[in-house]
């Protein structure tokens, strides 16, 4: 038996035009196991927005090239339902409450903790996968994605992020033949190349570390296939 879960880890998008502060948050949040895209305008935030899933989204108020709750306003009217933390050096209680009006789920002022930045938006991405089983479990594997932890009939074992990250996503698809280039899209982030090995190196770490019979099986010409 096979129980859908989200595919971890969560996928988020910061879009600060200040490249330190960009950095800096980033770089905290993908320490928090999360997959990390930036942006540092608007046009380039529609783009990615417009091209990939996200769990949430972190917004600079003041861009380049506008504010970003008019942006937010426009998407939410269009059906967006991603949550979104915005961060900004406006503080006055109109400006917070303008945030929320204009479709934001939460409202940080700088300066900030970036260790409470994190804890907002891991709180956001688990509202964005409120009502989703949260436990995977096929051919003597049970993957409990919110623990993280796998077993393999019944004994636990211990993964690196990426190899948690490509075997869930491969056992909410049993049987199927799951291409490189979507488990890169949906395991790593931008930065990663759609031609490089990376894929097959973790898939080679998780054989060795599931054992024997072999469960992740090589689909010629296309990817890899979780089978009994």
């Amino acid at each position: 038996m096979t129980r859908a879960a989200q595919t971890s880890p969560a996928r988020v998008i910061v879009i600060e035009d200040d490249e330190d502060l960009r950095l800096a948050v980033s770089t905290e949040l993908t320490a928090s196991g999360l997959r990390v895209d930036t942006a540092a305008d608007l046009a380039a935030a529609d783009a990615a927005l417009s091209a990939a899933d996200y769990d949430c989204a972190v917004f600079d108020r003041m861009l380049p090239d506008g504010d970003a709750i008019g942006f937010v306003h426009r998407r939410r009217q269009a059906g967006w339902a991603v949550p979104v933390l915005f961060l900004t050096a406006r503080d006055s209680l109109a400006d917070r409450v303008a945030g929320f009006e204009h479709g934001g789920d939460d409202y940080l002022v700088k300066p900030f903790a970036v260790a409470e930045m994190s804890a907002r938006v891991l709180a956001l991405c688990r509202r964005s996968g409120a009502g989703r089983p949260s436990v995977l479990s096929h051919a003597g594997l049970e993957l409990d994605c919110a623990r993280r932890q796998l077993r393999r009939d019944g004994v636990l074992l211990t993964l690196t992020d990426k190899e948690f990250a490509v075997l869930e996503y491969l056992l909410a698809r049993p049987e199927q033949a799951v291409p490189r280039g979507e488990l890169i899209e949906h395991c790593w982030d931008t930065t990663a190349d759609p031609m490089s090995n990376v894929v097959d190196v973790v898939v080679r770490r998780l054989r060795r570390k599931l054992g024997e019979p072999e469960l992740v099986h090589t689909v010629r010409g296309v990817g890899y296939r979780l089978a009994s």
